[in-house]
């Protein structure tokens, strides 16, 4: 089968890349080698990789990109927070106009194969909650001034009672709480639009906090776990928002890899999965994880507050990846997050102008 990867140099990408090479299909990369992400083109890729460096905006870029592909694993998108809202044109050009571009080119194409879409856990904004009186709940914000006093965790809205957080389905309404998480709500329901026009399964592939190596340093747009390793590299302690009692699902980067692979090629799904370890962990523990395995003297400081878009507590029900594309995390996270306190990281990026 011949795959197209986009964004397929980076960190996600690339390890999907090694395992469909592994797999002996044949493999094309798409990526625009963003200065945010990548200093210069890797070296990393498997050497019978075929390369293709340019912007899907670009119309005859794309058009070249798509021809006579099987399979489309679509990966390349700007992520996290960011520094503020003025990344908003950025992340939605990237994101939802270079997806719009991609879908246009294979309908050009007539293209007939499986596509499936990197999509994330933060399409959900706040987790699910439980009320021991009212049942499944759904929290309003927090409010600016309960965060300032240390009050981080959220009450019933009925009743005001504390609220238990448990796993999130599939079928949870989406909420997006930051432009990156808007712009992944859009992509689902563009390769969704794109989807039910042609007849194709497209699977969404909901990730939760992914870390593992090649994880870019030094860089707002990186997630938490390689925030917390580049400030351990530079002799500085994690800081900790809130009071690290945030709960999360961090998953390896090489289960990730491998959801990918399931959802290509096994049976079609149509839809989307959260992809995680089905264990849950503090933020807290993740950076007394990296801090002791660093094997220095530091511990991670706790400095309260929040960052706009951050959300108390999300982590996933794992049932309908494993009944539908056979997807168990095989990466226990006590073992994987000790483990990366080793791994490598791609070299600084360019500083944004």
């Amino acid at each position: 089968m011949r795959v197209l990867v986009t964004g397929g140099a980076g960190f996600i990408g690339s390890h999907i890349v090694e395992q469909l090479v592994e797999r002996g299909h044949e493999v094309r990369i798409a990526d625009a080698l963003h200065p945010r992400a990548h200093q210069r083109a890797p070296d990393y890729l498997p050497s019978e990789v075929d390369r293709r460096w340019g912007d899907l905006t670009d119309r005859a870029f794309t058009d070249e990109v798509v021809a006579g592909v099987d399979a489309v694993s679509h990966q390349a998108a700007m992520v996290g927070l960011g520094d503020d809202f003025r990344d908003v044109d950025a992340f939605v050009r990237d994101n939802d106009l270079g997806t719009a571009a991609l879908l246009r080119s294979l309908h050009d194409a007539r293209f007939a194969g499986r596509f499936v879409l990197a999509s994330s856990m933060v399409v959900y904004g706040e987790g699910r909650y439980r009320c021991r009186t009212h049942g499944v709940v759904r929290p309003a914000s927090r409010r600016p001034a309960a965060i300032a006093a240390g009050d981080y965790e959220h009450a019933c809205p009925d009743c005001g009672a504390s609220l238990e957080a448990v796993p999130v389905p599939e079928s949870a309404r989406l909420e997006p709480r930051s432009v990156y998480a808007a712009t992944k709500v859009h992509q689902e329901h563009l390769v969704g639009a794109f989807g039910r026009e042609h007849g194709l399964a497209t699977t969404m592939l909901r990730y939760h906090n992914v870390y593992g190596s090649r994880m870019p340093r030094d860089t707002p747009y990186a997630g938490v776990a390689s925030i917390f390793r580049s400030a351990l590299e530079r002799g500085h302690a994690p800081v900790v928002f809130e009071d690290g009692r945030q709960r999360r699902d961090f998953v390896h980067v090489g289960d990730v890899a491998r959801a990918n692979v399931l959802a290509l090629e096994g049976s079609p799904f149509d839809g989307p999965l959260n992809i995680a370890s089905g264990q849950p962990v503090t933020i807290l523990d993740v950076a007394r994880a990296l801090c002791n395995a660093d094997g220095r003297d530091l511990q991670p400081v706790v400095a309260g507050g929040s960052r706009a878009g951050d959300v108390r507590h999300v982590f996933a029900a794992t049932d309908a990846a494993r009944r539908s594309i056979g997807f168990v995390a095989t990466v226990e996270p006590e073992e994987g997050i000790a483990a990366f306190a080793g791994a490598e990281l791609r070299e600084p990026v360019v500083a944004p102008t």
